[in-house]
Order: C-alpha cells, then sequence, then structure tokens
C-alpha cells in the first residue's frame, strides 16, 4: 500500500514562499498527483496537479505563484508556493490517484498559516 507524507508546512508572513513536499513510500511514476487544500469551515478543493507526464495544471487563483513539480527517482512531488496570502491558510493534503491500479491515497496533510 502506497503511503504519502506532506512535509514543509508552517507558520509564514503574507508575501512569503513555502515549499511542500509529498514523499510516497514506494514509485508514484505511474500515479496522477494532486494537491488539495482545506480551509477551516470549507470543504477540500483540487488547486494543482501533475500528470505522469508532468503536465501540471492549476486553479486560477494559484496560477503564477504555486507551481507543483514532481521527481519520480526521489518518489516525490513538490509544491512551491510564493507570494502567499492569508486566504491560503489551510491543511494543505498530497493526493496519488491512479485508476489502472485502483488506487486512491492520501497524506495526513501539513498545515500551511499565512499571517502576521
Amino acid at each position: 500500500q502506497l503511503q504519502l507524507v506532506e512535509s514543509g508546512g508552517g507558520l509564514v508572513q503574507p508575501g512569503g514562499s513555502l515549499r511542500l513536499s509529498c514523499a510516497a513510500s514506494g514509485s508514484i511514476s505511474s500515479y496522477w498527483m494532486g494537491w488539495y487544500r482545506q480551509a477551516p469551515g470549507k470543504q477540500r478543493e483540487l488547486f494543482a496537479s501533475i500528470t505522469t507526464a508532468g503536465i501540471t495544471n492549476y486553479k486560477d487563483a494559484m496560477k503564477g505563484r504555486f507551481t507543483v513539480s514532481r521527481v519520480n527517482a526521489k518518489n516525490t512531488v513538490y509544491l512551491q508556493m510564493n507570494t502567499l496570502k492569508p486566504e491560503d491558510t489551510a491543511a494543505y493534503y498530497c493526493n496519488a490517484f491512479s485508476m489502472i491500479r485502483s488506487m486512491n491515497v492520501w497524506g495526513q496533510g501539513t498545515m500551511v498559516t499565512v499571517s502576521l
């Protein structure tokens, strides 16, 4: 069973940057990888993803600020977040999905707080 562990969250001031990592216990080369976040009192939302071919997709509010990447050799997906805003405060989750393998795996999440 694939396991995911997110890291890199924390407290950052508005305008600052953070890089989140999602480390997998096994190969992720055949998985679509997504980043979700859940703000207090709100539903979890998908905001960035990267396909097995490295094609990325972002929610409009994140375009130009967030960058998702993957290093399959390290079984790791990254999320570079720049120009952070208070509204980016949320728990951030990594997801691995493979239709062929019938697998949908979640990490435990990492908290990001953007505040003075």
